[in-house]
């Protein structure tokens, strides 16, 4: 989900790429070959023979070309982000004098790509999120830098569940930055200040319920939890229980795209919501909460749970709300019975190329986003992230998940400059091991959250609410509006 996406851990976006998800349409140069750059090793078109005895001309050498490029650049109020990506441009110029970057700070949102596009307006690349792989590919709104990928010579280093979500037919449409799967943060001080237990890691829908309607004080304005209540959010927060459940969003069979979201399940995971609200008095009474109201509530101490991607939480509670690491915990999803999966919606940031840019400029742009992955820079500049912090009494929130496998050479690294530090969050690695994660559905997912979040109003402004009949209506809807007109190859 994008709000979960937009605050991933500032090195993240900046030191190492800068930016969330994508798809793309037109690929790179022939005959490419990988080297060895600085760049981790990303592809160069090399000289090639043709067909008769003589040998064609040699390419012209990239770094020979005058190239422009308009890059993803961190917002105006993300101070650290942008001073890590400066360094980023400064060192890339260095290696690459003969491109000039300009920097974009539009952050992608569904309703403006459109109009970006038409009007030839969007950056040579941008973010976006896993949900809109299929959105942005059928669109040709994302560039298809398949060929580029496969001459860039750490490919299979890359997580390749995050990396999945943007390989569609084989052909490569972006390139994962990080992810997450959803998960719950609790405040513990708050419970403790109520003595309520907190609930193991191994916890059920039964146990959020208990600790939510226990801890809550209406009376000061104090909830269980700050479900989401309004805009997309709203819907992709209600997805885990409806998976968390054994439901699905929609089935894809024999070409055809079927919305599946109508299922006993789903009335399920929506008569908890119901409990939340009207048995439990668990939700905020102001319940028509965003990502950044729910997410702002937690810091402030005004709500014990909220459903999000993890590290955005943390970093505004801990850096911005002045918790302290012993305060907050973060759990896996609550599984809807004992001894089912603690299954969480997963998604994550990618950065993909805008297909209106020339050859050059898309190549140059795969160099730029990848040219601190797997790189000794980006360790360094982890580091001195995370002794800045320290410094000014700041907290650094690792990813749960990023572009490289938690198990390499790489990752191993990284673990090993986090463990130095006492400011550096460390996930509990008993509720880590219980997490599992769902990916976000590949076909108009956003036009789905919003149809959920018009029915979880209701939810939450109405007691009795006819759930099969509501949710019968939101499929019948997308399946004629969007599904139909979806032909699967």
């Amino acid at each position: 989900m994008r709000k979960s996406t937009a605050l991933i851990s500032c090195l993240m976006a900046a030191a190492l790429l800068s930016g969330c998800s994508g798809d793309n349409a037109a690929s790179g140069g022939s005959g490419h070959a990988a080297t060895g750059g600085s760049g981790g090793g990303t592809a160069v078109r090399q000289p090639h023979a043709s067909g008769g005895g003589a040998p064609a001309p040699a390419e012209e050498d990239i770094k020979d070309k005058k190239i422009t490029i308009s890059i993803y650049y961190p917002l105006p109020d993300q101070a650290e982000k942008r001073k890590a990506e400066d360094d980023k441009i400064a060192r890339f110029q260095r290696e690459y004098p003969n491109v000039t970057i300009n920097k974009s700070d539009w952050h992608y949102n569904v309703d403006e790509i459109g109009v970006k596009m038409a009007a030839s307006e969007a950056p040579t690349f941008f973010n976006t999120f896993a949900t809109e792989a299929g959105f942005l590919v059928q669109r040709g709104w994302a560039a298809d830098i398949t060929e580029l990928w496969h001459g860039y010579e750490r490919k299979d280093d890359i997580n390749p569940t995050l990396q999945s979500q943007f390989i569609q037919d084989g052909k490569v449409f972006g390139i994962v930055q990080n992810g997450y799967s959803t998960s719950t943060i609790v405040n513990k001080k708050l419970l403790a200040d109520k003595s309520v237990a907190a609930p193991s890691y191994d916890w059920t829908w039964d146990d959020m319920l208990n600790t939510a309607e226990a801890v809550a004080d209406p009376g000061k304005g104090i909830s269980g939890i700050a479900l989401m209540g309004k805009g997309n959010e709203s819907g992709w927060n209600w997805t885990n229980f409806l998976f968390e459940a054994g439901g699905q969003i929609q089935a894809v069979e024999g070409g055809k795209v079927t919305a599946a979201f109508n299922s006993d399940s789903a009335v399920r995971a929506l008569q908890f919501y119901q409990k939340l609200r009207w048995e439990a008095n668990a939700i905020p009474k102001d319940w028509a909460l965003g990502w950044d109201d729910a997410v702002g509530a937690f810091a402030q101490g005004r709500t014990a749970m909220v459903i999000a991607g993890a590290e955005g939480v943390l970093d505004q509670a801990l850096n911005q709300g002045g918790l302290k690491p012993g305060d907050v915990a973060t759990y896996p999803m609550p599984a809807a019975q004992a001894g089912g999966k603690h299954t969480g919606v997963m998604g994550g940031d990618y950065l993909v190329i805008n297909p209106n840019a020339s050859k050059d400029e898309q190549e140059m742009a795969f160099r730029y986003i990848t040219y601190d992955y797997f790189s000794d820079n980006y360790l360094t500049a982890v580091e001195k992230d995370i002794q800045a912090r320290r410094a000014e009494g700041k907290y650094y929130i690792p990813p749960q998940m990023s572009y490289y496998k938690n198990d390499s050479e790489y990752g191993r690294k990284l673990k090993s400059i986090y463990d130095n530090y006492d400011n550096v969050y460390k996930y509990d690695p008993e509720s880590t091991k219980r997490m599992d994660g769902k990916p976000e559905a590949q076909y108009n997912t956003q036009e789905y959250y919003g149809a959920m979040t018009g029915i979880i109003q209701e939810v939450f402004s109405q007691k009795d609410v006819d759930l099969k009949a509501k949710l019968d209506e939101a499929a019948a809807m997308m399946q004629a509006k969007y599904y139909d007109a979806i032909h699967v190859r």
